[in-house]
């Protein structure tokens, strides 16, 4: 006989009036182990997570993250180095990543600077200029008619190719200042383009990549403001900085909350990511005597999803696993089911309804709408008697409410098994907040709250030919166009199919 899992507590209700249907409600046990989902957690740079001999066994990482010069990805004119990248994608998804990106023009190396050699050649004009008092540094003139028509062209076809690629989960819209942060601090001899100029490549990006998720730089002004507007979230590449710089200033204290502030995002987390990267690394915060509580609270409290640490080693002392692992099992969505109630029995060909408690007890919400979904499968009867055979694509019944699909499907190699794929996307819960830039906020003496409780009731059709007889039912968070697990949940019980096997329901034949 099947029994649930030791996770799960399961109560019957008792006491119940003559006609009232029984109810079966499972309160679930959560877990603390680090989850490995996509769209969040630790970035591996430059390197894929098999690649990365920085990054410790206990430390999942699901997304690969490196940046390129232009002329890395057109190293000839009107010619996109397609192999160069796919194999930079299929590498990341034999280490079970994404990739995310930025691509640059200008550069404070002067051995590489980034935009493509052929640029000059073409008739782009292109800028000399220093960065502080170093060397002389080549920058292109993105002004210049021919670079900008060069440029624009580039990022439309990088779109025609990519735009939608299942194994990217981001891009930078990067491309303008040095490094591509929208900045041209310390340039002698040459400034950031014109707003039009600065417009007309923001739009050319939100052009080309209209299904992948965009993030512009903190630094981008009001760019900044128009990129969020139309949906890019944002990205910021010097998190810990408590005044490495400047004694006067710093990018924690004055940097961000400014930034912020002017360009009116505040909000913008609510409806697309938020990345962040360590300046330098950790290793500079603890040398720096940097808290690292109050560090990753920060991050957590403008409600990230990523951190890149730039594959570096991570740095020596008893306290740094424990304060990176608290972190990292806060960073971005961790979705919670507190309770689940059903009835004990339904009829095939009627609705069943599923009464729920979810709390996401994360830092930011899940950007992809994923949807919750159901699947029956038979367990042995105490009498056992021949069920009939069902093929595969049999049944009619229908998930209510919207996004619902229309037929049950099984899952290969499980043709007695039927999912039913529910109404309710995760997308839509929130992780809690706390006042930003307070006096209390720089204390750091506080914990992200978790997410308010979503009751969610789901409504799905059993199929009119379901057998009558016992079934297991487990739950999933299921992709956008596949029946397969897409994310892990934060409690106990997941079985290595990716399912969470939660309670029984009786199916009758009324």
């Amino acid at each position: 006989m099947w029994k649930l899992p030791a996770a799960v507590v399961l109560l019957a209700s008792l006491n119940l009036s003559a006609g009232e249907t029984p109810m079966v409600t499972v309160i679930p046990q959560e877990t603390g182990e680090l989850l490995p989902n996509p769209g969040i957690g630790w970035q591996t740079f430059h390197r894929t997570r098999t690649q990365d001999k920085s990054l410790p066994d206990w430390l999942p990482s699901t997304m690969h993250y490196a940046r390129w010069g232009w002329g890395t990805l057109e190293p000839e004119p009107g010619k996109i180095d397609t192999a160069f990248l796919d194999k930079v994608l299929q590498d990341s998804r034999e280490a079970g990543q994404q990739l995310a990106f930025r691509v640059m023009c200008c550069s404070t190396t002067p051995r590489d600077p980034y935009f493509p050699k052929w640029l000059k050649d073409a008739g782009g004009k292109i800028l000399e200029t220093q960065y502080g008092t170093g060397p002389a540094l080549p920058v292109p003139d993105l002004d210049d008619p021919v670079v900008l028509e060069r440029h624009l062209d580039f990022i439309k076809r990088l779109g025609e190719r990519y735009d939608g690629h299942p194994d990217i989960d981001h891009i930078d819209l990067g491309s303008v200042g040095w490094w591509g942060e929208w900045h041209m601090s310390n340039a002698q001899g040459a400034s950031m383009p014109t707003p039009e100029t600065q417009r007309k490549i923001v739009d050319a990006w939100l052009a080309a990549f209209k299904k992948t998720q965009l993030l512009m730089l903190i630094g981008g002004g009001k760019m900044l403001t128009y990129a969020t507007q139309r949906g890019t979230g944002w990205r910021a590449d010097c998190l810990g900085d408590l005044g490495g710089f400047s004694k006067t200033w710093c990018h924690m204290r004055k940097g961000y909350p400014f930034w912020i502030q002017q360009a009116g995002v505040g909000d913008a987390w609510k409806s697309a990511p938020v990345a962040w990267e360590s300046c330098w690394d950790m290793r500079r915060w603890v040398q720096e005597n940097w808290p690292l509580r109050f560090i990753f609270n920060y991050a957590l409290a403008l409600h990230g999803s990523v951190l890149n640490n730039k594959s570096a080693p991570l740095p020596e002392g008893p306290e740094i696993r424990p304060e990176i692992e608290r972190f990292v099992r806060r960073l971005g969505y961790r979705l919670v089911l507190r309770e689940l109630k059903h009835p004990a029995a339904a009829a095939a060909g009627k609705e069943l309804t599923l009464s729920m408690k979810w709390q996401n007890v994360g830092s930011a919400p899940c950007y992809r709408p994923y949807r919750l979904a159901y699947r029956l499968s038979p367990l042995p009867l105490e009498h056992p008697t021949p069920l009939p055979p069902r093929g595969r694509g049999q049944g009619e019944g229908v998930g209510a409410g919207p996004g619902a699909q229309p037929s049950p499907s099984p899952l290969p190699g499980r043709e007695r098994d039927t999912v039913l794929v529910g109404g309710a996307a995760v997308n839509r819960w929130m992780p809690g907040s706390v006042p930003l830039f307070t006096e209390d906020f720089y204390k750091g003496e506080w914990d992200l709250p978790n997410g308010e409780v979503n009751d969610v009731a789901d409504r799905v059709a059993l199929p009119a030919d379901t057998p009558p007889g016992r079934y297991r039912l487990s739950l999933a968070v299921i992709g956008e166009k596949t029946l397969t697990p897409a994310i892990r949940l934060g409690i106990q019980g997941r079985a290595e199919d990716g399912w969470y096997p939660l309670s029984q329901l009786t199916v009758t034949s009324d």
